[in-house]
């Protein structure tokens, strides 16, 4: 059955001259059948440089809205319209635009963990591997950061002169490693680098080897020496280290590191999908036009 619906799908992708865009976090046979894995900015820009009409995104909202903002003139499809992100879902709107009244001395940076509305009101995006270049590079002292407590604190912690206005935001996966889950995982494997994602809390970062997002991890693991890793990210990601480092082992900081969202889309509603023409991910010409511009300050900001 799944080989069936394997064939649908990529008879239904050439047809529709679509391609296909699963996040690091996505289900193994997702990540399987798409034309790229990555994180979610570096899977919309790849889908600005193919010659697609439709370009379906295996992730959450967010994600496909962002490609919608990067390619208005693609049909974007989103498998399960469902699947959210709870951090994104913490910035609520008006608030941000009373917090805007309070503090006008101080921009909005939002992370592309935000809805389009959000990168609308902002000055500017960032990614966890560029926030702190990106928060050093915008020409104020002070900053309105969305939507994540923890990266916030990250980047406080490289761009010390400045006053980050952090707002109360954190992903639930990331945010529930302990301290002694990082310990724990050291003394289960003495011998493995302890690599973590920028959303984890402060004291579980300290903790950590190295820090990088999802792609940062891929590459460091490429890169280095080490045999074993410790992996305080979203499960989905050991499938791609593993599948790239035959030769290394990588264990979960814990195995209940599962965000619920990432594990929706499934073979049979990427078919759906690419059949119905569903989910359409529109965003309204307004909104895009100033989201686009927070997203392409970003890039002339770390040019």
């Amino acid at each position: 059955m799944v080989n069936r619906t394997v064939e649908e799908i990529l008879a239904l992708k050439k047809q529709r001259n679509a391609i296909i865009l699963a996040h690091n976090y996505q289900r193994e046979e997702v990540q399987e059948i798409a034309d790229f894995v990555g994180d979610s900015l570096e899977l919309s820009r790849q889908a600005t440089k193919v010659d697609c009409d439709v370009i379906v995104f295996c992730g959450v909202h967010f994600m496909a809205e962002t490609a919608a903002i990067l390619n208005p003139d693609k049909t974007v499809l989103l498998p399960e319209i469902d699947a959210g992100c709870p951090m994104a879902d913490t910035v609520d709107v008006e608030e941000l635009k009373r917090w805007i009244d309070r503090y006008p001395y101080a921009p909005v940076v939002s992370y592309v963990n935000t809805t389009a509305e959000v990168k609308a009101l902002s000055y500017a995006c960032c990614t966890s591997a560029n926030a702190p270049q990106i928060v050093k590079a915008v020409p104020f002292s002070s900053i309105i950061f969305v939507p994540d407590k923890n990266l916030a604190d990250w980047v406080k912690k490289h761009v010390p002169e400045k006053e980050i206005i952090a707002w109360n935001g954190f992903c639930p996966t990331h945010h529930m490693i302990k301290k002694e889950d990082i310990i724990r995982a050291k003394k289960a494997h003495p011998d493995a680098l302890v690599i973590v994602h920028p959303e984890c809390r402060p004291e579980v970062i300290e903790l950590a080897d190295h820090v990088a997002s999802t792609s940062g991890m891929v590459r460091f693991a490429l890169g280095a020496s080490q045999k074993e890793f410790i992996i305080g990210t979203e499960v989905g990601l050991l499938y791609r280290l593993k599948k790239e480092n035959p030769d290394k082992v990588f264990y979960p900081v814990k195995k209940t590191m599962i965000c619920p969202n990432m594990k929706i889309t499934t073979l049979e509603s990427i078919l759906t999908a690419l059949k119905e023409n569903q989910y359409v991910i529109k965003v309204p010409e307004d909104i895009r036009i100033k989201a686009y511009e927070a997203v392409q300050r970003m890039l002339t900001l770390i040019s």
